[in-house]
């Protein structure tokens, strides 16, 4: 019997990898200038934590986390998602005497299990951006840009708002959110058989998940309920009306969604969610919002922040699609050494590692084969380029370079092979 990869969890082909990675370098050297500060965390976090932060109630603690007893008996899930166990570090590392604000960014894959489709998968790999800190509606434009900034970074995207488009809402305070729960279950109980079975357990437990709900019986009913900013109080409102004002001030353009919810209980006031066309229903790519009480619930000082998670897998597709031409290019050697004789392996192998420090991408053939054969090698691979080296050539102090896209070779003369290596990273470098 064939072993098959576990369902939802995905082999990283080396075009896959040189495509996510290209993506991860252009997000990190903006949060750089941003001045974030690349961490760490584990993988594997005690369920507490989840519970506590998430929620209990909430689908992904319920129904979507990997979560098994090790063998001290100790509940543990494999992360959902990332900001918990930021806080949880913070909290443990005593980062609070830190200057504010604390500004934090990881990379790494988080696990739900979810079922598998066009992206969306098991095993997934987000970039998470945190911001700790006395916050206004200032720095949270500053952070929702900022998620622009990197969405739009790859061949530096002049119509991303072609591509992407940024829907906010505000959950308001602690204070007018329970006023608006009220209305809204008091709403949904009086529709209650209209609701899915999912949505109907949610009405006791997480009412304002059912606005997240995606089945056609439930939408209808979402439709005409309570809308939750016009519970918001004075505060929330002057809060809300100055992050548009900022965002209309600074060209971003922006839709209100008044029933646009996250999936973790710890948001309050500013969330926000940044969608991409041709996804299909898996279309954000990055989303995220404000929390203010989250590490004082775990158990820290209270301290508000700010953050958000970008979907690599996602984002990739929004930005080729299927296109993998650019980054096919990448897995290419830059050179292909042909050495004829066995006598003179030794200097290929020199050459090879001159050519490497000099950083080109190179590869040699330490078997015994014709030069026809290793030409066939050279094309198989999809070489630019390749140095053929004879007994007669060596004898000469010569070399023949080969362009395999031209199909056109010329001479190098050379007094010694370091020499013979830097002539043909200056001949070729400008082709590459």
């Amino acid at each position: 019997m064939n072993i098959q990869s576990v369902r939802g969890f995905k082999d990283w082909l080396p075009e896959d990898f040189i495509k996510y990675q290209y993506l991860i370098n252009l997000a990190r050297s903006i949060l750089l200038t941003y001045n974030y500060k690349e961490i760490k965390i584990p993988i594997l976090e005690k369920t507490e934590l989840f519970v506590r932060s998430i929620g209990e109630f909430t689908d992904i603690v319920q129904k979507e986390t990997y979560t098994f007893q090790d063998r001290n008996k100790e509940f543990v899930t494999l992360r959902p998602e990332a900001t918990a166990g930021i806080c949880r570090m913070i909290i443990e590392k005593g980062l609070f005497v830190n200057p504010k604000p604390l500004k934090f960014f990881t990379t790494g894959p988080m696990f739900r299990h979810e079922r598998p489709q066009k992206g969306r998968l098991r095993e997934f790999y987000q970039i998470d951006v945190e911001l700790f800190g006395e916050l206004n509606p200032y720095l949270e434009a500053e952070t929702i840009y900022l998620a622009f900034e990197i969405l739009k970074a790859p061949f530096n995207l002049k119509n991303y708002s072609e591509i992407y488009t940024l829907e906010i809402n505000s959950l308001g305070c602690l204070k007018c959110r329970a006023e608006y729960k009220k209305e809204l279950v008091k709403f949904l109980k009086e529709n209650k058989d209209k609701l899915c079975h999912t949505c109907q357990e949610r009405l006791e437990k997480n009412p304002l998940r059912v606005l997240d709900c995606k089945i056609k019986t439930c939408n209808d009913v979402i439709a005409k309920t309570p809308i939750i900013t016009e519970y918001l109080c004075k505060e929330c409102k002057i809060h809300f009306e100055k992050l548009k004002e900022i965002f209309n001030s600074i060209g971003i353009k922006y839709v209100e969604n008044p029933r646009l919810v996250r999936g973790l209980d710890y948001y309050i006031r500013t969330i926000f969610e940044i969608k991409a066309k041709g996804l299909g229903a898996q279309d954000t790519v990055a989303a995220g919002g404000r929390y203010d009480y989250l590490l004082k619930e775990l158990g820290g000082d209270y301290l508000p922040a700010i953050g958000f998670a970008i979907g690599v897998e996602r984002w990739a597709i929004s930005i080729f699609g299927d296109k993998k031409e650019k980054f096919l290019q990448e897995l290419f050697p830059d050179i292909f050494l042909i050495v004829l004789e066995d006598e003179l392996l030794i200097k290929g192998f020199q050459i090879a590692q001159f050519l490497r420090k000099y950083g080109l991408k190179c590869e040699i053939n330490y078997e015994k084969k014709s030069l026809k054969a290793q030409l066939r090698n050279a094309d198989k691979l999809l070489a630019k380029f390749v140095l053929i080296l004879g007994e007669k050539e060596w004898k000469e102090k010569k070399a023949l370079l080969k362009d395999m896209k031209k199909g056109v070779q010329e001479e190098i003369k050379f007094e010694n092979l370091e020499t013979l290596s830097y002539k043909i990273y200056n001949k070729i470098k400008n082709e590459l």
